[in-house]
């Protein structure tokens, strides 16, 4: 008996330790398909199951890449061209193009997808709107891309052009829907100044806008002008406050330089260093999270950025040789981003840090990317404004520019809430 009852402790404590293990490698705390993935559905999934009349018997136009896939990772291109029921006519690439293969700005010219034999156009580069030609054998427009939860990410402006294509085209427009996977209840950062519209950020929203594209497309559609013909699939299953790896679903790196949930956690801030002469990580493994320079001392500035003790992050002093982009071949020295408590991080005022820290510790060195003839930096396209470099110019910390952002971001929250789809 007591033989018996010693087994049975021994086994219940290496248990205990076993949940343990697993639960201090469990970052963040986060559970992994938190939701019965019986009823967690795709806008794409409800649409093939449930509103399959949108599309049945109809020619249809698809903007896509490579994260346009169901749960089970097959790819919307495939599963449209192979339905007997749907006559899949013609493929639209955002950046990056339709299987993913361009690098940023790159332009992707007009070709024949080799998997399909569906002609495949550019909506990157020459012509970012759909062209009455492009759209000539299609009765409606289906839009499926993951976004990643950032203003200045090109994917949602390629829908809204698209959308306004569709409108004065007379052509349905569906978007599929999918999670915001920073999640979509934290709003945070400047919202863009009209006068600083651009491709990468084209209306009125904040940095980290807390939104899904279909409730973007909503917003886009009834505040903008749009007035396309306009129906989001809505998923079933997903809540406001999941992150991407709390659904069943697996992360398709949305673009070249996207590769994981981590990297698109930091992208809201650390993004902004793209509008300077320091390497955003471009070229390394772990782009947005490796920041530097040739001129930076590592160590100072991972311990000047350590001391200001800013919530849910931790930097590490870094060295790295980029590939390509900004600094290539040459050995850049900063530091790597971790995120220790992503519910308490707020990746724009880390990145806005990042860039001041930099820029007053390094004045004779930092630059920020160069004007143009109407005197905007990139970093104030990306920013969404002009006063906020401007501020760091003059010496304002984090904290004054924060507060005068705050009344817009009021307003936008306010604003949103008409459009949100999901509690």
């Amino acid at each position: 008996m007591k033989k018996w009852i010693v087994g049975f402790l021994a086994v219940c404590l290496a248990l205990s330790s076993l949940s343990v293990v697993l639960a201090e490698g469990n970052q963040y705390g986060k559970e992994k398909g938190k939701h019965n993935p019986h009823k967690f559905k795709l806008g794409v999934e409800v649409l093939l199951d449930e509103q399959k009349d949108l599309i049945e018997g109809k020619r249809v136009g698809l903007i896509t890449n490579p994260t346009g896939v169901d749960r089970d990772l097959n790819s919307i291109v495939d599963l449209l061209h192979n339905d007997p029921d749907v006559e899949l006519t013609a493929l639209y690439g955002p950046e990056h193009g339709v299987r993913g293969s361009a690098q940023a700005g790159e332009y992707v010219e007009y070709y024949i997808d080799e998997q399909t034999g569906v002609p495949v156009y550019s909506l990157y580069g020459q012509t970012r709107k759909p062209t009455p030609e492009m759209l000539e054998n299609i009765d409606v427009l289906l839009f499926d891309i993951q976004d990643v939860g950032t203003r200045f990410y090109t994917y949602i402006y390629t829908m809204a052009y698209a959308m306004e294509a569709a409108k004065e085209n007379n052509i349905p427009f569906v978007v599929l829907d999918r999670p915001n996977p920073i999640n979509g209840e934290d709003v945070d950062g400047p919202v863009l100044d009209p006068e600083y519209s651009s491709f990468v950020g084209k209306y009125p929203i904040p940095l980290r806008h807390g939104m899904t594209v279909g409730e973007l497309a909503k917003l886009f559609n009834n505040e903008y002008g749009i007035g396309a013909d306009l129906t989001v699939v809505e998923m079933n299953g997903w809540d406001r406050d999941d992150y991407y790896d709390e659904t069943p679903l697996e992360f398709v790196l949305p673009s070249p330089n996207m590769p994981t949930l981590d990297t698109a956690l930091v992208y809201p801030g650390a993004a902004l260093i793209e509008g300077t002469n320091v390497s955003e990580g471009r070229g390394t493994t772990k782009p947005f999270q490796l920041i530097g320079a040739p001129f930076i001392n590592s160590t100072e500035l991972a311990k000047a950025l350590n001391d200001k003790n800013l919530p849910g992050v931790d930097f590490r002093a870094a060295s790295f040789t980029p590939s390509f982009s900004k600094h290539s071949g040459d050995l850049s020295n900063g530091v790597e981003i971790y995120v220790k408590d992503r519910d308490d991080f707020s990746p724009v005022l880390t990145g806005l840090h990042l860039v001041k820290t930099i820029h007053d510790m390094y004045p004779d060195d930092f630059e920020f990317r160069a004007e143009n003839s109407a005197g905007v930096s990139f970093f104030d396209l990306l920013v969404g404004n002009g006063w906020i470099r401007d501020a760091i110019e003059e010496g304002k910390s984090v904290e004054e520019i924060q507060k005068q952002w705050e009344a817009d971001l009021k307003d936008f929250k306010d604003l949103r809430k008409e459009y949100l789809l999901y509690r």
